[in-house]
C-alpha cells in the first residue's frame, strides 16, 4: 500500500507575513516628511526666535548686554525674572497710545482694501478664462517694483506739487479730508492721516484681492441663476448668496491685510507724521534709541499676543464651517 503525505494547510492567523513592499515605505517616509518639514520650519523660524525674545523681556540689562536669567549663588539656582517692562506697557499713555494707533490705522487699512478689492475681485472672477490670468498678473505686477521706491514715488505724488496733490485741491477733496480730520489744513497732504492711509492701502490691496478671486472664480453659478428663477433681484442675491459664499475669503483676505499692518514701520515712517507714530515706530526707538532691549521685546511679545486673536477667532470660524 502506498501512503500519500498530504500537507496541511497553513491557517492565514499563523502564516508569516509579507515583508512591506519598498513603495509602502517610501510612502510613508514621504507623510514624516511632508508633517516633519513645516513642524521643524515653524520651530526655527518662529518658536525659537519668539522664546529668544520672551527671555530678553524678562530680563535685565546693563548698559551694553542683557544679563542671563539665571544664576548660581552660594551653589543655589537663581532666576530672577524683571517684569517691569510689561507693567510699562499699561501704566504709560505713549505706549498704549501706540498700540491704539495701530490698531486703529490696521483696521482703516482692511476696510479701505476690501472697498477697492471686492469689487476688482468680483470683476476678475466673472471675466473671461482667457483674462483671468492677465488680470491675476496685473495684480502682482506691483510687486515687481522695490516696495522703498513705489513709497517714495507716493512722497512725490502726495506734495505740494505733485499731481495728485492738485488734482485733489483742484476738486476740493482737500477740505473734505480735514473736515473729516485726516489733514490737518487743507492743502498739506504729506505727513498726515490722509498720505499713511493712502500708502498702506496701495501696498495691501494686493493681499485682499488674491483671497477673495480664490473664493469667488470658484462659486458655483448656476446659484445665482437658481436666485434668479426664484425671483430674487441681482442685488438681494448678491448679498444674499455671493457674499456669503465669499466670507473665507473676506476673513482671509482682511488677517492678510490686518496682521502685518499693525506692525507696520516703514510706511508710517515715510508718509505718516508725529500723529501717525505707531508701534513699529517705538519698537525701533527703544532698540535703537533707548537701547532698552527687554521693554522692545515686551513690546513685540504683547503685539504678537494681538495678533494672534484675530488668528484664533479665524480658526474657530474654520472649524464651524468644518463641522457644519
Amino acid at each position: 500500500m502506498s501512503a500519500s503525505a498530504t500537507t496541511p494547510a497553513t491557517s492565514p492567523a499563523t502564516s508569516p507575513q509579507a515583508p512591506l513592499h519598498p513603495l509602502w515605505k517610501i510612502a510613508g517616509l514621504g507623510r514624516r516628511l511632508v508633517i516633519g518639514v513645516p513642524l521643524a520650519w515653524l520651530l526655527v523660524c518662529f518658536a525659537v526666535p519668539f522664546l529668544i525674545v520672551l527671555k530678553i523681556s524678562v530680563s535685565d540689562m546693563d548698559a551694553v548686554r542683557v544679563m542671563d536669567l539665571s544664576s548660581y549663588v552660594d551653589g543655589v539656582l537663581r532666576i530672577d525674572l524683571h517684569l517691569s517692562g510689561y507693567g510699562a506697557l499699561f501704566e504709560d499713555a505713549h505706549y498704549i497710545r501706540a498700540y491704539l494707533l495701530s490698531l486703529r490705522y490696521a483696521a482703516l487699512t482692511t476696510a479701505g482694501c476690501l472697498f477697492i478689492a471686492y469689487p476688482f475681485a468680483y470683476f476678475m472672477a466673472r471675466s473671461k478664462p482667457h483674462v483671468q490670468p492677465v488680470l491675476v498678473m496685473l495684480v502682482m505686477l506691483p510687486f515687481w517694483t522695490s516696495f522703498l521706491l513705489r513709497i517714495y514715488a507716493w512722497k512725490g505724488l502726495l506734495s505740494e506739487h505733485g499731481w495728485v496733490a492738485q488734482a485733489i485741491a483742484m476738486l476740493g477733496l482737500d477740505r473734505l479730508l480735514a473736515a473729516l480730520g485726516l489733514i490737518a489744513v487743507p492743502g498739506q497732504l504729506m505727513n498726515t492721516p490722509f498720505s499713511l492711509l493712502v500708502g498702506m492701502v496701495y501696498c495691501y490691496v494686493p493681499f485682499m484681492v488674491l483671497p477673495l478671486y480664490a473664493h469667488l472664480a470658484k462659486m458655483d453659478l448656476r446659484l445665482l441663476e437658481a436666485a434668479a428663477d426664484l425671483g430674487a433681484r441681482p442685488w438681494t442675491a448678491f448679498w444674499r448668496i455671493t457674499v456669503p459664499l465669499s466670507k473665507t475669503g473676506i476673513i482671509a483676505g482682511c488677517l492678510l491685510v490686518f496682521i502685518p499692518c499693525v506692525g507696520e514701520f516703514v510706511i508710517p515712517e515715510l508718509l505718516g507724521g508725529p500723529k501717525t507714530q505707531m508701534i513699529g515706530r517705538v519698537l525701533w526707538d527703544e532698540f535703537f534709541g533707548n537701547n532698552d532691549w527687554p521693554l522692545a521685546c515686551g513690546v513685540a511679545v504683547l503685539l504678537i499676543l494681538l495678533v494672534m486673536l484675530p488668528l484664533n477667532w479665524f480658526n474657530r470660524i474654520q472649524a464651524q464651517e468644518a463641522r457644519a
